[in-house]
């Protein structure tokens, strides 16, 4: 990746961590993230959509640990702390969610793309492989299962 000089060193702040059932506002993650020092916001929406492995899926329902909010935060700050971020906000959501609601948003702002998209991926490569929320699904054809859980 190619350096360029910045004029202050990255804020490297966690703005945002969350871990409940209020609907998640991508746009509103990025607001959050804004900063002078930043050339780029980068965020993902992690959405539900109407299907998995060739089946309809109707809805679905996410389960937490209790453990869950302490969980993400350490996360966050792993990798804020590993990356040249200016700021970070990340939310994911509990409970039932319809087919089109943001499950999962991630919100980085670094002076240059290539930090942002690297510490957003991270993010939520990470979230993804050790926050303790696990998925049950609900099937059109009026059965269930759950992904990822122990």
């Amino acid at each position: 990746m190619e350096s360029f000089a910045r004029l202050t060193a990255p804020a490297r702040r966690v703005v945002r961590t969350t871990v409940g059932p209020e609907p998640l506002d991508v746009a509103e993650h990025a607001a959050l993230v804004g900063d002078r020092a930043a050339g780029a916001v980068v965020t993902f929406a992690g959405v539900v959509r109407d299907h998995d492995h060739g089946r309809s899926v109707r809805a679905l329902e996410y389960q937490g640990h209790p453990s869950a909010p302490g969980v993400l935060r350490d996360v966050v700050a792993e990798v804020v702390a590993g990356s040249e971020v200016d700021a970070v906000a990340v939310g994911h959501r509990v409970g039932p969610l319809a087919v089109g609601d943001v499950a999962f948003a991630v919100a980085v702002s670094a002076a240059h793309r290539a930090e942002a998209f690297a510490a957003c991926a991270r993010l939520v490569d990470e979230v993804k492989d050790r926050l303790p929320v696990w998925k049950h699904q609900h099937f059109a054809d009026g059965t269930s299962e759950w992904v990822a859980c122990p």
